[in-house]
């Protein structure tokens, strides 16, 4: 006999699914969140360091080149590790790369803004490469692109915030900074 969409709904395996399904939308709520507030960074950085064009948008590149360097290291990491400690390490080591920018704000240094985003674009990778591949197993195969697709719309929500939210809180005031940075000297900005 042919089970209705409700049984399968109703199934024991759908119903334990859903706590894991739930915290892995939220995981791609971060993703999009960090991915896109880079964009944000852009111009804040330019202006608190001083940067070229150029110089500006390598943040983008420092935070996007981790994916291609740390592709094989992370998917080690999964396989030694499994999904689920890969998605508890991936959000361990961007905190890491977070708090890396305190002393980057501190001193206004761009290398080291750098490597803070280097270390978060680490995180996400295997975070990125434990989750994609859970969330296909955590119900019939039948719909998994279904629960991919979900996630893509968590991730893109995430993805549209980021700048309001960040270009509200960080680029706020940004005008008046940029004015007043014009007539300060060197060592005033410094201590600016």
């Amino acid at each position: 006999m042919a089970q209705t969409a409700s049984s399968v709904i109703d199934s024991p395996v759908k119903k334990s699914a859903i706590n894991p399904i739930v915290i892995i939308g939220a995981l791609f709520f971060i993703f999009g969140f960090v991915t896109w507030m880079n964009g944000t960074l852009i111009p804040y950085l330019k202006i608190a360091c001083e940067l070229t064009t150029k110089e500006a948008y390598f943040v983008t590149t420092a935070f996007y080149i981790a994916y291609v360097v740390m592709g094989i290291p992370a998917g080690k990491t999964i396989k030694k590790f499994g999904f689920k400690n890969g998605m508890a390490i991936g959000p361990f080591v961007m905190a890491i790369g977070a708090l890396i920018f305190i002393p980057a704000a501190v001193t206004r240094t761009y290398s080291i803004f750098l490597i803070g985003l280097f270390v978060q674009g680490t995180g996400l990778t295997v975070l990125q490469t434990a989750s994609n591949p859970y969330i296909t197993i955590l119900g019939p195969a039948e719909t998994a692109a279904k629960r991919i697709s979900i996630m893509g719309i968590c991730n893109k929500v995430a993805g549209a915030l980021a700048p309001v939210i960040l270009g509200t809180v960080v680029l706020d005031n940004i005008d008046a900074i940029t004015d007043k940075l014009k007539t300060l000297n060197a060592t005033e900005k410094t201590l600016e």
